[in-house]
């Protein structure tokens, strides 16, 4: 083919370029049915059936693909498509991602697939790690690469608690299930996330997804780093998913304007709930530091909960959120730490948010809630000896 037509697929626009992407979006949509079908010979007929095998154990409720350009190569052609996908029973809107598509060509001029990879500064999708293992729990989905059916069950089954644990603090207005995925490793979790491993190293779970839970993004994920996971005991296994579960929940009342120490803590205060440990027991880091006389003068600030910071000083941003919020049950109670989390979340925006729920829910200001927190935790964390 001469120069002159090549030009047109690689530029902005032109009919040949135009028809290239014609043809290669019917090609991805038959392949997209032939994987909603279950027909592996239709989709084989597509080009490469790697992503049929990883997905066929994945329950689909739609799959489709958007394609955005077509540049023509020395051996074919790239296409970059934007892929939408839910999963039957548990996406309430399809999760979107950019994907790089290799094509090939016959000798006849039909197009077929060689690959199917994340667009440039995409994270992976599980499914890129290898064959997809799918198991169903009562509230639960377990999606995982490189591990047996037995090894998720356990998952699930934290994860079935879990689910029944939230819905009786925050209460039912959320789906009521959870979608956990477990990488083979900490690197293939970062590459879910699209961040550097270094980031999550000691980190045994994280939550994806929007603040206002819109459904656009791989919302209400809860990835698990199996490493940082595994060393943990039987009560740490189970508050890692009901925090990772409760954040889950409340992610259609977390916005913009809810603090770190706010949406954290009072994941942790989900967690820790009925477990019967003691404040000093769960706030191990707080407790060293208030009774070496280093008690904090503030709440925890957004920049203390990054994952890259000093494992001490981020065990005590969550430790100090969660006796804020453990505080605000103690002398408020339940039902007012519920209608305060979703009060800050309503306002819409950071500034003022705090302040006004502090004064409308709770009758207090800024300043008297921080000297309580900090008496509390004196209180909470002091030697008893």
């Amino acid at each position: 083919m001469g120069l002159g037509l090549l030009l047109p697929l690689a530029g902005c626009g032109g009919p040949a370029a135009d028809s290239a992407r014609t043809e290669v979006q019917h090609l991805l949509d038959r392949r997209s049915a032939a994987l909603l079908g279950h027909d592996e010979t239709a989709y084989g007929a597509t080009g490469t059936r790697t992503e049929y095998i990883r997905l066929r154990a994945l329950p689909l409720a739609s799959w489709s693909y958007r394609v955005t350009a077509v540049h023509r190569t020395s051996s074919g052609a790239t296409a970059d498509a934007d892929l939408s996908y839910r999963v039957a029973g548990y996406d309430k809107a399809p999760v979107d991602a950019r994907r790089t598509l290799t094509l090939g060509r016959t000798v006849g001029g039909t197009w077929y697939v060689t690959a199917d990879e994340p667009a440039r500064r995409a994270g992976q999708q599980l499914w890129d790690q290898g064959p997809v293992t799918a198991v169903k729990g009562a509230h639960s989905l377990v999606l995982g690469t490189g591990g047996t059916a037995a090894r998720l069950r356990a998952y699930a089954t934290l994860a079935d608690r879990a689910v029944p644990a939230v819905s009786r603090a925050w209460g039912t207005d959320w789906t009521r299930h959870v979608v956990v995925l477990v990488p083979r490793s900490l690197q293939g979790m970062a590459a879910l996330l699209g961040s550097p491993a270094s980031n999550y190293r000691g980190i045994a779970a994280v939550t994806t997804g929007e603040a206002g839970g819109t459904g656009r993004a791989p919302a209400d994920r809860v990835v698990v780093n199996p490493e940082a996971y595994a060393v943990l005991g039987d009560l740490g296994k189970q508050v890692v998913l009901t925090h990772e579960t409760t954040h889950v929940a409340t992610r259609a009342h977390t916005t913009a304007a809810t603090p770190l120490w706010l949406s954290e803590g009072y994941a942790d205060w989900i967690g820790y709930l009925g477990t019967g440990r003691t404040p000093t027991e769960t706030a191990p880091e707080l407790t060293r530091a208030v009774q070496d006389g280093h008690a904090p003068a503030a709440l925890p600030a957004d920049k203390d909960f990054g994952f890259t910071s000093d494992p001490a000083e981020l065990a005590q941003a969550y430790e100090g959120g969660w006796l804020a919020c453990r505080m605000i049950a103690d002398h408020w109670g339940t039902a007012r730490l519920d209608a305060f989390y979703r009060a800050v979340g309503a306002h819409g925006k950071r500034a003022g948010a705090v302040e006004d729920a502090l004064r409308r829910v709770l009758g207090t200001t800024p300043g008297a809630f921080t000297e309580q927190w900090r008496e509390y935790v004196r209180a909470q964390l002091a030697r008893t000896e």
